[in-house]
């Protein structure tokens, strides 16, 4: 990996500025090149959303795609510098303060409009979350979508977005902490909340309490990636090579299932 890295950073120096005529404007430097320089790899990410991503209390970043960062980091000789963000505002504080953005986000037409992604790392889709003593109450669209059924979801990212477009007679609630939505069903102040599989599966553990129904057929599709700078052919090309011999030897999945089992 590190020849590879050296080659295209050396490609890039050759087609870059240094070898364009003295007319021509210099592009921007690739973030290749940045992070080699500065010995940091700038990481957006929330915290909210374990297994891939979990700000402890103490302030430290855990998780699937955190692990998987620190080690695109060490490859790039750099280390990680975690830049927290919301769900809101995870786009444009990407443009604006990192190289990378990871920790189980969604592949949209949206963020595609200011940013490229990385090949996919994994694929889920929206499952309900809901307290065990109701069963399978809750177990369609249709059952969900009903006048007087609580949902429960967490702002600004593809959680509200899916709520909106499929439960309109439902009563939405938009609860600001996606750390705490899940005390919120137990408290019974909610019915249901509607998240990604693997996140249903970890809080399944960790709540016992609370049950996620039929994660293994969501109510769709969407696959898991990292955001990267829009444009830079060098940097996105180094982290996709890394990203593909991590998928060829199954280090993703093995981080996930240590994670939720």
């Amino acid at each position: 990996m590190l020849p590879l890295l050296n080659v295209i950073l050396v490609g890039w120096l050759l087609t870059s500025g240094a070898a364009a005529p003295a007319a021509t404007a210099e592009p921007s430097p690739s973030r290749l090149l940045i992070v080699a320089q500065s010995g940091v790899l700038r990481v957006c990410t929330t915290g909210d959303y374990p297994p891939y991503t979990l700000r402890g209390d103490d302030g430290a970043y855990t998780g699937v795609d955190i692990t998987l960062a620190t080690e695109l980091a060490t490859v790039l000789h750099a280390v990680p510098q975690w830049i927290p963000t919301t769900w809101s505002t995870l786009a444009a504080d990407f443009v604006a303060h990192c190289d990378l953005a990871v920790g189980g986000i969604s592949d949209t037409a949206e963020r595609r409009q200011v940013a490229d992604f990385s090949i996919p790392i994994s694929t889920d889709g929206k499952t309900p979350v809901t307290r065990r003593a109701d069963g399978d109450a809750y177990s369609t669209i249709a059952a969900i979508n009903q006048p007087g059924v609580r949902v429960i979801v967490n702002p600004g990212g593809t959680n509200e977005k899916f709520a909106r477009a499929n439960f309109p007679d439902a009563n939405l609630i938009v609860w600001p902490d996606n750390l705490t939505i899940y005390e919120q069903l137990e408290q019974g102040n909610a019915d249901v909340f509607v998240t990604d599989s693997v996140e249903g599966r970890y809080r399944g553990r960790t709540h016992p309490d609370l049950q996620v129904l039929h994660p293994d057929h969501p109510f769709d599709s969407a696959p898991k990636a990292y955001l990267l700078p829009r444009g830079d052919l060098a940097f996105d090309t180094v982290v996709n090579t890394w990203l593909q011999a991590q998928l060829a030897t199954g280090r993703p999945t093995q981080l996930l299932d240590t994670w939720i089992s």
